[in-house]
């Protein structure tokens, strides 16, 4: 079992930057799928981004299209999130999530094995 701890969140205004980040431990993460979800206070939990295994393999919720960032740095079990354009609507609790199983290039809510605990991310108008 893989544990994951995020770190970054914070307070920032609309139209701010935040960068995220995920360490794992317990397990290389290399060959797994990592993602972000989210989950805003009386909404589900969202997805966010994913970046696969392979090299390259990335996909964004559309609302985050354009806007975020997701990257891992598998030499140090490490997967990142940069936030640019920030809005009052990406106000959440953000999770880091690992793959239950290697080797995928596709990852929703139901393909996670691990959570993180989560980092608070307000936005200020």
């Amino acid at each position: 079992q893989v544990q994951l701890v995020e770190s970054g969140g914070g307070l920032v205004q609309a139209g701010g930057s935040l960068r995220l980040s995920c360490a794992a431990s317990g397990r290389t993460l290399s060959n797994y799928a990592m993602g972000w979800f989210r989950q805003a206070p009386g909404k589900e939990r969202e997805f966010v981004a994913f970046i696969g295994w392979s090299v390259g393999r990335t996909n964004y919720a559309d609302s985050v299209k354009g806007r975020f960032s997701i990257s891992r740095d598998n030499a140090k079990n490490m997967v990142y999130l940069q936030m640019n354009t920030l809005k009052p609507e990406d106000t959440a609790v953000y999770y880091c999530a690992a793959h239950r199983f290697p080797y995928r290039n596709s990852m929703g809510a139901g393909d996670v094995g691990s959570w993180g605990q989560g980092t608070q991310v307000t936005i200020s108008s």
